[in-house]
């Protein structure tokens, strides 16, 4: 075991650098039509009455309304485009994870990597901060709230089914608390894996 500051790094045998599977990851799973989700993001303005009390002076004409609306529609989208990245990369990063585990589980020399009554050993969260660790190019995605969202959410729901406040303030925390709730699952004390022994690489789908 190699201890580095106040991280341990599990021991791998022998000197060679190990091929992990490729993280395949959808950038957006297909594409959205983009008039609908505007008109989702626009039913949620209507819905829960989000148009600024100034726009509703009798001086304020019409189309500023309306320009508002859009302008705040247009912003709903662009925080659900965003989360909808997040959570492809979630779901690519957990389907990655279980193919490392097969792949440990396919080797003796190993095996006994993620066994946990065997000290020092990786648990799942281990493959999230060896992404890290291997800076991993995710394009601004940030990999525990990817994570995060995808344990959260099976299936990632439309638009429509946000409220704003979720998607402007409590999708970051809700993620990060499942996170960590996730990464407390693997019996504690948790050693990282040495980034220098593996390769990864990143196939965008």
């Amino acid at each position: 075991m190699e201890i580095v500051g106040n991280r341990q790094f599990v021991e791998i045998p022998g000197t060679a650098t190990l091929e992990l599977p490729p993280l395949l990851v959808s950038e957006g799973g297909g594409t959205a039509r983009m008039d609908r989700v505007v008109d989702m993001a626009t039913q949620i303005i209507e819905r829960e009455d989000l148009v600024p009390a100034n726009a509703l002076d009798p001086l304020v004409s019409d189309s500023d309304v309306e320009r508002r609306k859009m302008d705040m529609a247009l912003n709903l989208v662009d925080q659900y485009m965003n989360l909808r990245r997040h959570w492809h990369w979630g779901a690519g990063i957990l389907e990655w994870i279980r193919q490392c585990e097969i792949t440990f589980e396919s080797k003796p020399s190993l095996r006994a990597v993620l066994r946990p009554d065997v000290w020092p050993h990786a648990g799942r969260s281990s493959f999230v901060t060896l992404l890290e660790d291997k800076h991993v190019d995710t394009a601004g995605i940030t990999i525990e709230k990817a994570v995060g969202l995808r344990l959260t959410y099976r299936h990632l729901p439309p638009l429509v089914d946000f409220s704003d406040q979720y998607l402007f303030y409590l999708n970051a925390r809700l993620a990060g608390t499942a996170f960590e709730t996730w990464a407390r699952m693997s019996p504690s004390p948790i050693s990282a894996l040495p980034p220098e022994r593996f390769t990864v690489q990143v196939v965008a789908m």
